[in-house]
């Protein structure tokens, strides 16, 4: 399935339907008069946040979504039946802008959640309405109104509480495999991961934790190199993030500064967010270097820092214990 997090559609809520033109012409109904119905109204357009969608793939090839119209009115004062409501289901985590003012409009989070984004026009009057004692045979009706039609982009953020971070080949997708169930694809090469993976970890009391591993970030990432700025986006919503850096680099210094900058250059308050910085392979490492890697990370911050592996399963486990803590405290 192709991970698709942004499209563009357009939305055009139903016209509403005409009001007529009608009088009673019964036996035994000396006094007719006018009976012209009103039209229904159209159709609304509403967005809903369904469980069971990941990604916006249903926008890729239909772009336009239109809601029925409503009927015109009948005679003997009998109004249009109105348009059905048309309802687009959208993954949880999916904000919707204006196109071109690029106005937030709403953001669906919860399951069920909905957002009109589009109203049906009213429908119109029939010659009912127009009745008078100055104008008895009123032969005058309204058309009904157009309904809205908005340009819209939709964006998917999402909805993980911890977002694996680093440069490509840091092990974050080998790292999130061994967490959970999740199955990225795994090589030796760099940017094997291109879009983000969802993994759920459990906790002792069986609740899971979603974690997002992200696609490796380089420098530059926050001004659109790579692939780093297209997934940004998916951790902006994470209450901690997990910087993991590669042992074998020749300068995790610099490292490290990059992943810094990145997020600092991107914005959103990612900078400030919660993190626990991982250095990871240590079987390929002995104790003293990992000992001097170790003093000159904390020379530059103030992050947690732990040392793990995915090859031996080192300090995994102590790794979810510290996740769980900080997660635990983080208001």
């Amino acid at each position: 399935m192709q991970f698709i997090d942004q499209a563009r559609i357009v939305v055009h809520a139903g016209r509403g339907g005409d009001g007529i033109v009608a009088f009673r012409r019964e036996k035994y109904v000396p006094t007719g008069g006018p009976s012209g119905g009103d039209g229904g109204r159209g159709g609304d357009i509403i967005l809903e946040a369904d469980r069971n969608l990941q990604t916006l793939l249903d926008f890729k090839y239909k772009r336009i979504f239109p809601a029925e119209s409503g009927k015109r009115g009948g005679p003997n004062n009998c109004s249009g039946v109105a348009g059905s409501n048309l309802i687009i289901k959208v993954p949880c985590g999916t904000e919707v802008r204006h196109l071109s003012s690029g106005i937030l409009l709403g953001d669906l989070m919860e399951p069920g959640q909905q957002l009109m984004v589009a109203r049906g026009g009213r429908g119109g009057l029939g010659n009912a309405h127009y009745l008078s004692n100055r104008n008895r045979v009123p032969e005058k009706f309204t058309e009904g109104r157009d309904g809205e039609e908005w340009p819209l982009q939709l964006e998917l953020k999402l909805l993980a509480e911890v977002g694996i971070i680093g440069l490509p080949n840091a092990g974050k997708s080998t790292l999130i495999s061994l967490l959970s169930a999740a199955k990225p694809k795994i090589a030796s090469y760099p940017f094997t991961t291109i879009i983000p993976n969802l993994g759920v970890v459990h906790r002792q009391n069986g609740s899971g934790t979603i974690f997002a591993d992200i696609p490796g970030l380089i420098l530059g990432a926050a001004r659109g190199i790579g692939l780093g700025y297209d997934f940004l986006r998916h951790i902006q919503r994470t209450c901690l993030l997990v910087h993991l850096i590669d042992c074998q680099s020749d300068d995790i210094i610099h490292d490290f500064i990059v992943i810094e900058g990145e997020l600092t250059s991107y914005g959103h308050g990612l900078i400030h967010r919660p993190r626990i910085l991982v250095l990871h392979k240590i079987d390929l490492l002995d104790r003293g270097r990992l000992g001097q890697l170790c003093k000159a990370l904390k020379m530059i911050t103030a992050c947690d820092i732990l040392l793990t592996s995915s090859t031996i399963h080192a300090s995994l486990e102590f790794l979810k214990m510290h996740i769980w803590q900080e997660l635990d405290t983080t208001p």
